[in-house]
């Protein structure tokens, strides 16, 4: 089945959000921006599909060629990663621990991220740029302590990320990585959302990174440790989820750093992260001007 793609983008000056439609992309913003602004409230609406389904007939207004790729949500209230989540990931850290008993997350902030076909950005404090693929489910209905039963209900939309890293700088402190997951635009979110719609675009699929077409991260999504559902609960018991929070939701084993040596992202290199139902993303690697 082919899923309706939304993406939000900058064109002329301007930010917008729109449909794929044949290659090109009808500029929904021009048309309903003036009731939702961004996706972000066309997801609270709850109108993702019908948009889709009212706007697949248009004439296309611009080419992909056209716009610069912004991340799907441009002002998340909540950006949640989640850490350690795959079993061989698990094991890189060769503590002799089992698998935890709950997730492990952190919080990103949005100007951490940048858009498909945008360059990741490496400091010049540190040229330990890593890549870490993984899913992206944006939440649509909101909730607190939701059950895991219900969870899946509460999903608007997938999307991909690149969770790009500063490694010495996730050892900076004793018990922290907010600073090495924070760097401007070190990390990408899209290209687009994909309306989530039944638990098999999720439950069983293929997640996989390369690097200049190597294959360095490969895994299924049947493999996680925890599934999406006990990770939007296990979330939504400390904070309430609104319509929009964005959730990261781990990377299989094969990031740079696990390499001996570890191999690092340098400038021209190219990153792609792809998953089935869903698409791939793509950046390449820039030094900061």
């Amino acid at each position: 089945m082919t899923y309706p793609r939304f993406l939000s983008f900058s064109r002329n000056g301007r930010h917008g959000y729109g449909l794929v439609v044949d290659g090109g992309v009808v500029d929904l913003s021009v048309r309903h921006g003036a009731t939702w602004p961004t996706l972000r409230e066309v997801i609270e609406a709850g109108r993702l599909l019908q948009l889709a389904d009212e706007s697949k007939n248009l004439e296309v207004d611009c080419t992909l060629d056209d716009i610069r790729f912004e991340i799907p949500i441009p002002t998340p209230e909540k950006l949640i990663c989640v850490g350690v989540n795959f079993p061989d990931r698990n094991e890189e850290y060769k503590d002799g621990q089992q698998a935890p008993s709950n997730p492990s997350l952190f919080i990103r902030f949005p100007r951490s991220f940048t858009g498909h076909r945008e360059p990741l950005i490496r400091p010049p404090e540190s040229h330990q740029l890593d890549y870490e693929g993984e899913i992206v489910i944006v939440i649509g209905k909101g909730g607190r302590r939701i059950p895991e039963k219900e969870a899946l209900g509460h999903v608007a939309a997938l999307s991909l990320c690149n969770e790009g890293t500063i490694r010495d700088w996730v050892r900076h402190a004793k018990f922290n990585v907010t600073q090495g997951k924070n760097f401007d635009r070190t990390g990408s979110i899209g290209p687009w959302l994909i309306p989530y719609c039944d638990e098999s675009q999720l439950g069983d699929i293929k997640l996989e990174t390369r690097v200049n077409g190597e294959v360095r991260q490969s895994d299924r999504t049947s493999r996680m440790i925890f599934p999406f559902r006990k990770i939007i609960s296990y979330i939504s018991t400390f904070t309430t989820l609104i319509p929009g929070d964005v959730i990261v939701t781990g990377t299989p084993t094969g990031a740079g750093a696990r390499f001996d040596p570890p191999i690092w992202l340098k400038p021209g290199d190219v990153v792609e992260v792809e998953a089935e139902g869903i698409g791939t993303l793509t950046n390449t690697i820039a030094d900061e001007a």
